[in-house]
């Protein structure tokens, strides 16, 4: 199948569209990828609605909230816009949409919510090709966490890769995947990443994020702040778990983070997301051969230094495998989408905690 995916992710920096030649289970060719960045106002606004929409799930309002439907419009455009600037026919597009609340269950029993916005049935209109997304729910619903996602397109990437590995996307959140040497995935949120650090970022000094890590790298962590959200419950929880952008948010506040200068926090917070991460490593069966990270976070060298600095094998680009490190989550929609077309499973017990390898994904056909 001729597939498009499509992913704008924790970051909100954008639209990230990539063509993937699947049947779900392989890839035949990887096309062309690009990315739509945002206006800085269609941003802002993304911004707001995580900040309201625990109060607006509340309310019952997530539905019909004249800002949340208004971001959705501008944000499917934007997608329309993505598939358009690639210019090359495709049979599925694979839509995540943009994540705006995730609480999944805590608890056997509590029932779960995950919402994405995006009008898939606009962009099926827009790009004339079928659409497939809504991709958490089905999960969600059974139980597991409906996050992480792409762990089983990280499978088929690393088929010829030594095992056992781990491959970390850094984006707002920080996810792992990491693949036994029978292939088996264990899957989860390794907890901030990106998110604080472009927050603070735009706080301190103005920009949208610490481009090639200048400010955190002209400061130093802070190891008071440090060891408070060093004990944040969610880092020795066992897996399944996964986070909302936002998740860390009050811990970060109260830690004393806010007090630091803009070099010493911006330093102190890619520390922390390293510490993430290592403390991450701790659930995995057996430890990795070798890191790969993709996603935005590969590009800071604070962060990149401060994972070596505490794990125990060598980080290394996406790149280093001959992967597209910017492209990876959209082409795991693409193939996602293919999957979903083919009844195959998205989720497993050992990426979500689903009670059972889950299908999932909704479709809406092509508008002529």
């Amino acid at each position: 199948m001729r597939t498009i995916g499509l992913m704008s992710g924790t970051s909100l920096d954008g639209v990230d569209a990539a063509y993937v030649e699947t049947d779900g289970e392989r890839i035949g060719r990887f096309g062309r990828t690009l990315t739509i960045p945002y206006p800085a106002g269609l941003r802002r606004d993304l911004r707001g609605l995580l900040d309201a929409a625990p109060a607006l799930h509340a309310e019952g309002r997530l539905a019909d909230h004249p800002a949340l439907l208004d971001c959705a419009r501008r944000l499917t455009e934007h997608h329309a816009e993505a598939v358009a600037a690639l210019n090359l026919p495709a049979d599925l597009i694979g839509f995540h949409g943009q994540t705006i609340l995730h609480r999944p269950a805590s608890r056997p029993g509590e029932r779960g919510h995950t919402w994405q916005i995006g009008d898939a049935a606009l962009l099926a209109r827009r790009t004339g090709v079928e659409v497939v997304h809504d991709f958490r729910s089905a999960d969600v619903a059974a139980g597991g966490q409906g996050a992480p996602l792409v762990p089983v397109f990280h499978r088929v990437l690393a088929e010829a890769l030594p095992r056992p590995v781990a491959i970390l996307n850094l984006g707002g959140v920080g996810n792992v995947t990491w693949i036994g040497r029978d292939g088996s995935l264990v899957a989860f949120d390794t907890g901030p990443a990106n998110g604080p650090l472009d927050d603070w970022a735009m706080r301190t000094t103005g920009q949208d994020c610490d481009r090639d890590g200048l400010l955190a790298l002209s400061g130093k962590p802070d190891g008071s702040v440090l060891a408070r959200l060093a004990v944040h419950p969610y880092l020795a929880a066992p897996p399944p778990k996964s986070l909302d952008r936002l998740d860390f948010d009050r811990a970060i506040r109260e830690s004393g983070a806010g007090a630091l200068s803009p070099g010493d926090g911006a330093a102190t917070l890619a520390a922390f997301c390293a510490a993430c991460v290592a403390a991450a490593a701790r659930h995995f069966p057996e430890p990795p051969s070798q890191w790969l990270v993709a996603g935005g976070g590969r590009r800071n060298p604070a962060l990149m230094r401060a994972l070596a600095a505490v794990l125990d094998a060598p980080v290394r680009p996406a790149e280093a495998a001959g992967w597209d490190g910017d492209a990876l989550e959209a082409q795991a929609f693409g193939v996602l989408a293919a999957r979903v077309a083919r009844g195959l499973p998205l989720t497993f017990p050992g990426t979500t905690g689903a009670p059972r390898p889950m299908t999932g994904g909704r479709r809406v056909a092509a508008f002529a």
